[in-house]
């Protein structure tokens, strides 16, 4: 007999139920009624720390949640994740960046052969790699130490790498610069290397399939700005090197065999910042420290396999996700870092879930009738406290919050980290409480305000509350901490993925992207008319034709 599909299961329709009976709730009543709630709604594991206390829940919501994903099997696909199988349906592979972090000696297997002693070896090399360049035995052209580092890659080749290495700034190399270069906009690769030396830059192309068009285009920049400045094709294998699963392309567009580290099927490009495509992190802060950070998403992983549903932060973190995606409307989520270091993480995460959960059909290619990925967005908590956080506060769409913030600084500067750790607490405090029509027309009068100034100025005081958070907090921001925080989130998005029963490992939506813009770039650039599509993408590029004619 088929099983249900998921808005039939009788663990989704007793959600529904029960969501009904807390619409008229407010949360400050349940902390009123609840002195224990805080203890409750409170977890930790691999120095991560989770208070989800000021969420719309009583103590009856997680076991229905968790009775959700027991029906969706999220034990047993936690496990096949694991284990190697091929969760990647679409594609017939397996998910496996855990193995990219697995410190133990179990082995891991894809198609029968095990995988570790080759992750095992490119650390290795990593490490040789990291030591030649940073110790200086691996020099420039004109054998000056190398002073910066330039990653070209796009997606999970560039954001990953690219927060974790300012999440971890303050465990930088004194001499080493790291700059990312990404955008197809010309403008970023010319602002990155007006400020660099070519006698003393190391370019590191970070391409899975070394055929992503931003990444091969800017890698050309970057190639015949090096050759004309000084160096010549035989110095390439100076100053390029490349990560990569197409050592063929990389060998045809002139890096040396020995500077190509490879990347593997088995790994998704968002989740590959724990392999060579870490590099530019590894060089700046050193292979101690990106071991170090292998080793806090190990212990998240090890969290998530072994701990029970109950107590499993991703878990816990996911099912608030599909409580309020699926149960309250809910159709967006916000990151909001109060630490400086991690203010990249929202960028991350908007790749990591978007692309991973944006799906509209099930794992079996049947159409969904339910909502899956939310919009993620957010940024700095403090700056956005005088932006953003005003929609949070009085606006009419529901966005759960994470605020994410250290216990200790690196930078203690005065007062600053207590005003900050202040600032996240009052924003979660006044987002739950919010202010009432009582209690903004005693604020008034206590200012001295008469009676029909009060009444005119009130409603626009009152604050609803009622609006959820998680606060998550960790010691500081540590090689250790952040690669567990990371891992947190990439788990978080698998559970919600297997619920929904979608494949969160593919993304043939940026496939057509690609495959489109290929098309509309031999219009652009070429004299002939070629295949019309619809009036305005054909009127845009006559547009573009005239002007580029015009200029000529």
């Amino acid at each position: 007999m088929s099983q249900p599909g998921l808005t039939e299961k009788p663990e989704w329709k007793a959600l529904i139920d029960h969501q009904a009976s807390l619409s008229g709730t407010h949360m400050r009543d349940l902390f009123e009624q609840d002195p224990g709630r805080f203890e409750h709604f409170f977890a930790n594991a691999a120095g991560i720390s989770l208070d989800y206390s000021k969420n719309l829940l009583t103590r009856e919501t997680m076991p229905h949640l968790m009775a959700l994903a027991r029906a969706c099997e999220i034990p047993e696909q936690i496990q096949a994740m694991f284990r190697g199988d091929n969760i990647n349906t679409s594609e017939k592979r397996p998910a496996l960046h855990v193995a990219l972090r697995n410190l133990g000696d179990d082995p891991i297997t894809v198609e029968g052969t095990d995988i570790m002693p080759e992750v095992r070896s490119t650390l290795g090399r990593m490490e040789e790699f990291v030591w030649r360049i940073r110790s200086t035995q691996w020099r420039g052209f004109t054998n000056k130490p190398f002073t910066d580092v330039v990653s070209i890659g796009i997606g999970g080749s560039f954001l990953g790498p690219k927060l974790v290495s300012a999440a971890l700034k303050p465990y930088w190399h004194g001499r080493l610069n790291c700059h990312y270069v990404a955008n197809i906009d010309g403008s970023h690769i010319t602002e990155v290397l007006r400020h660099i030396n070519p006698e003393t830059t190391l370019f590191l192309i970070q391409s899975k399939s070394f055929r992503t068009q931003e990444t091969l285009e800017n890698t050309k920049v970057a190639r015949e700005w090096f050759l004309h400045n000084g160096g010549d094709e035989a110095l390439i294998s100076k100053h390029f090197v490349a990560v990569t699963a197409n050592e063929k392309e990389a060998i045809d567009f002139g890096i040396a065999e020995e500077n190509i580290f490879p990347m593997w099927d088995w790994v998704g490009g968002r989740y590959s910042l724990w392999s060579a495509i870490g590099l530019p992190t590894a060089l700046t802060i050193g292979m101690e420290n990106f071991r170090s950070l292998l080793s806090g998403a190990n212990a998240m992983d090890q969290h998530f396999r072994e701990a029970p549903l109950e107590e499993n932060l991703p878990v816990i973190m996911a099912l608030l996700g599909i409580w309020y995606g699926n149960f309250w409307g809910a159709d967006a989520h916000a990151i909001l870092p109060y630490d400086h270091y991690l203010r990249g993480l929202p960028a991350h995460l908007q790749q990591l879930d978007m692309e991973s959960n944006g799906k509209c059909v099930t794992r079996a290619g049947q159409p969904v009738n339910y909502d899956t990925g939310p919009i993620i967005w957010g940024g700095a908590g403090a700056n956005g406290q005088h932006a953003y956080h005003q929609l949070l506060h009085q606006g009419t769409r529901m966005s759960p919050a994470d605020f994410i913030i250290p216990l200790r600084t690196h930078n203690p500067v005065g007062s600053h980290h207590a005003i900050l750790f202040a600032n996240c607490l009052s924003q979660t405090q006044a987002l739950m409480r919010g202010k009432s029509l009582d209690e903004a027309r005693a604020e008034l009068r206590d200012q001295g305000l008469d009676a029909d100034a009060i009444e005119t100025l009130a409603p626009h005081k009152v604050i609803p509350g009622n609006k959820p958070t998680n606060t998550i907090l960790f010691e500081r921001s540590t090689p250790r901490t952040v690669g567990a925080l990371v891992a947190l989130y990439e788990h978080k998005t698998f559970v919600q993925g297997a619920i929904w029963d979608v494949d969160s490992f593919d993304q043939w939506g940026v496939e057509l992207g690609k495959q489109l813009g290929t098309d509309i770039l031999d219009r652009l650039l070429k004299s002939g008319n070629g295949k019309k599509t619809d009036s305005s993408t054909d009127g845009l590029i006559d547009l573009f034709r005239r002007k580029h004619r015009d200029d000529a």
